[in-house]
């Protein structure tokens, strides 16, 4: 793999490789996984349905209750994240590409309640919509993250055809935004006092960002996709401009510059990591467990799409020093990666048959 922004090793553990275990097969184009207490898994289908999967690998029927969903091309049913305190209010967020007017959408967060059966959702609400609504059917980012404040990070993609609207606040196209649960902007975001600003935004100057995660660090973490070449790793500070489509690693496709061709530029933050050539990364998560052994231990997990495999990523001073390649022998398209309660990582694969797998000491 060619990593332009470091000279990173690219290496495997002595220990031996985990093994893949298929939990549950069946799924059409899984894209979001979260852990429910009793041991099930709740699953998000790209079509537009929810699903509970037992420990056992059963499926079931979709769960009822969902909203609207504008499904075709990259849009869909995507993320989903329990709340912090589900084992209490059983309240759950899931983002979505939502329609509207004229054939446009846009992502969406919305607010429910899992019912006691897990068979459907109740006080579904959305919290939160993109504006504007474009038409389009790609570039909806879509990921949820919620920091230890309580307060929500949500991932939106530039809609591919807006690319420019990502270096202006008056749009929430190419941004990553926060809000409280009740979908409000907090007080203290960066923009929230600025004339012309949209209070929700947090950052500004991303492409379409598939993968973020609160980090051991506290901080926001995002990975986003470049053109052709240029996926990023970066740190998601607040108010800052990573800099989307003035400075990039890669080109358009085709090989034409994009913009000026320029990857450096004042005021706009660099990626902490860049692929060059394109993984396509999606999902992201920390491993914050021991049960892979302590060289694993606190290692960056990311998806790639276009190769098939699991990133192993290894950080030092916050700087990618190492990278392993896991699953290769699969060649499946890795949608999500999380760490589940018992510690172990699980995947899900982006397909018409996909799975939910558990990597197995």
């Amino acid at each position: 793999m060619a990593l332009a922004a470091l000279a990173v090793a690219v290496s495997s553990t002595a220990q031996p490789a985990p093994q893949p275990r298929t939990v549950a097969s069946g799924l059409v184009n899984p894209w979001g996984l979260a852990f429910l207490p009793d041991g099930r898994f709740l699953v998000t289908e790209r079509p537009g349905r929810l699903r509970v999967v037992g420990a056992d690998g059963r499926i079931g029927a979709p769960v009822e209750g969902l909203p609207p969903i504008a499904a075709g091309g990259q849009g869909g049913l995507l993320d989903v994240v329990l709340d912090s305190g589900f084992a209490q209010n059983r309240k759950l967020y899931f983002c979505f590409s939502e329609p509207g007017p004229g054939g446009t959408n846009s992502t969406a967060l919305a607010r429910a309640v899992l019912a006691p059966d897990a068979r459907r959702l109740t006080q579904t609400q959305v919290i939160f919509s993109q504006q504007p609504k474009v038409a389009s059917r790609a570039h909806f980012g879509c990921r949820i993250a919620e920091a230890p404040d309580g307060r929500l990070f949500l991932t939106l993609g530039d809609r591919f055809s807006r690319s420019e609207d990502a270096q202006r606040l008056d749009n929430h196209l190419g941004k990553v935004v926060r809000v409280d649960k009740e979908g409000k902007a907090p007080p203290d975001n960066p923009f929230a006092n600025r004339a012309g600003a949209l209070p929700e935004i947090w950052s500004y100057g991303h492409r379409n960002m598939q993968g973020a995660a609160i980090g051991p660090d506290g901080q926001l973490w995002t990975h986003e996709h470049g053109a052709q070449g240029g996926d990023e790793i970066n740190i998601d500070r607040a108010g800052r401009n990573y800099g989307w489509p003035v400075i990039t690693h890669g080109v358009n496709y085709g090989g034409a510059p994009i913009g000026a061709g320029i990857q450096a530029k004042e005021g706009m933050e660099p990626p902490l990591q860049h692929w060059t050539p394109s993984i396509a990364p999606s999902g992201m998560a920390f491993l914050t467990s021991d049960r892979y052994g302590p060289a694993w231990k606190g290692s960056l997990f990311v998806g790639s799409l276009k190769f098939g495999y699991l990133d192993r990523i290894e950080l030092k001073d916050g700087r990618v020093v190492r990278e392993e390649k896991l699953l290769e022998a699969g060649r499946a398209r890795i949608r999500d990666v999380r760490q589940g309660p018992d510690g172990l990582l699980y995947v899900l694969t982006d397909e018409e048959d996909g799975r939910l797998i558990r990597l197995q000491p």
